[in-house]
């Protein structure tokens, strides 16, 4: 699927992801879920009724391009503005600028904001005023999930519109497209290349349509100095590193820490390993890993395996020794233990269990028996160790007598823990 037709303005020296960026909702194809026919978004262009937006997607997906090809359609002026470098007195600038333009010649303004989510909440509750009484119509742009980084009030006065990121065959369409294009594309170069090439450049891209076209600048050029057509070796030769999707701070850590999480918790450690590496080649630090195995080791698998938590304590602890590289080799040995395990949650839902009923029922009196000084004469404590290692006494205040917070599973270890249990309780396994 193609993600974009000719661009019909060439800017002379601009990098090739500009020259090749639609100006009309004609010229895009993609996005077929927000923009393909009957979509909400697709016809409110059409019917010049955009309301204000925020558009949630990765570096690449098209939120600059969908910001400017709505202003064009309504005849807008497109105001762009980033929250990183610019100000509240910025801001003002272009409100007092776009009130003067709607009195003066009826025109709107489109007030593009690039990350949006660096507002702070008295910045995005400034807008608020100029978005409802229509001075201008606010697209906001973010790469983080809108829910956790904006306002609800700003949220509830705007229509969220996720950006999916572009499929790799879409992003070979896009830079065929580029190499046939004699008007804004590398036409003139008169490079060709295979398909297997471009679809390569497009994996690397990751989903990143101006990355797609840069590395395919990069390319072409390269190709085209040395005489040749675009092959596999000269277009490694122009790759660096993928660009992979992940923000330690942003949307996209959480996503892939929830899945190397959930991974570990289905036995999965082919895929518990993909997550971990995407994590660390994302820049993320390897002692948040150690940290999420320790945790994970009481949470999933407690008494299943009492062994797991000493497993990632000591990984956590040899990784601060050894560092990267080798301490790779340690997580990978964590993890992989950790997803094999045998899993039980019962001890995490004991105590969560026990706090619950502390909190309802507050501070119950401790049997006199079980107190430092009994009250009573007849209050005998029953010491287990002179009766076998086990007596039945009771333990718990006597509003919660007979009461179940740890529960154990028919999972590994702690099937022994359920068995030795009911026999103390006196309870058949039925």
């Amino acid at each position: 699927m193609e993600l974009f037709d000719h661009h019909q303005t060439h800017v002379q020296g601009a990098p090739l992801a500009e020259r090749m960026r639609p100006s009309r909702l004609d010229q895009m194809v993609g996005h077929e879920d927000v923009l393909g026919e009957g979509s909400f978004l697709r016809m409110a262009i059409e019917r010049d009724a955009v309301p204000s937006l925020v558009l949630w997607g990765g570096p690449g997906t098209g939120k600059t391009t969908l910001g400017r090809v709505i202003a064009t359609a309504a005849d807008a002026v497109f105001e762009p503005f980033s929250a990183v470098l610019g100000g509240v007195k910025e801001v003002r600038a272009i409100i007092a600028a776009a009130k003067d333009r709607l009195r003066l010649g009826g025109r709107r303004t489109i007030l593009f904001i690039d990350e949006i989510h660096r507002f702070n909440k008295a910045q995005q509750d400034a807008l608020l005023p100029h978005v409802e009484d229509g001075t201008v119509t606010l697209i906001g742009a973010t790469t983080e999930n809108p829910s956790y980084e904006l306002n609800s009030a700003l949220i509830s006065r705007a229509r969220v519109v996720r950006l999916e990121p572009h499929e790799p065959e879409s992003l070979a369409a896009l830079m065929r497209r580029a190499l046939e294009d004699r008007q804004a594309g590398l036409g003139e170069l008169g490079v060709e290349a295979e398909d297997d090439v471009l679809e390569s450049l497009a994996r690397a891209s990751d989903g990143d349509a101006r990355r797609a076209l840069t590395l395919l600048e990069h390319a072409a050029h390269h190709a085209h100095r040395v005489g040749q057509p675009l092959t596999q070796e000269l277009a490694e030769a122009s790759l660096s590193a993928p660009s992979l999707r992940h923000d330690r701070a942003g949307d996209a850590h959480y996503d892939v820490a929830s899945a190397f999480i959930k991974s570990m918790r289905g036995s999965d450690p082919d895929a518990a390993l993909y997550y971990m590496a995407r994590m660390l080649e994302g820049g993320d630090d390897p002692l948040f890993l150690t940290r999420r195995m320790i945790i994970f080791a009481s949470e999933d698998i407690g008494n299943a395996d009492p062994r797991a938590l000493s497993v990632a304590v000591e990984a956590d602890r040899a990784f601060r020794v050894l560092g990267m590289p080798e301490g790779r080799i340690v997580l990978g040995q964590a993890c992989t233990y950790l997803a094999c395990a045998p899993k039980s949650n019962a001890a995490y839902k004991a105590i969560d269990a026990a706090l619950a009923s502390v909190r309802e029922t507050g501070s119950l009196p401790v049997p006199d028996h079980l107190k430092s000084r009994p009250l009573k004469s007849e209050s005998a404590y029953l010491y287990p160790h002179d009766h076998g290692g086990h007596v039945v006494q009771q333990h718990l205040p006597e509003l919660l007598a007979g009461a179940r917070f740890y529960v154990p599973k028919e999972a590994g270890y702690e099937s022994h823990l359920r068995a030795r249990l009911r026999a103390w309780r006196g309870e058949g396994e039925g």
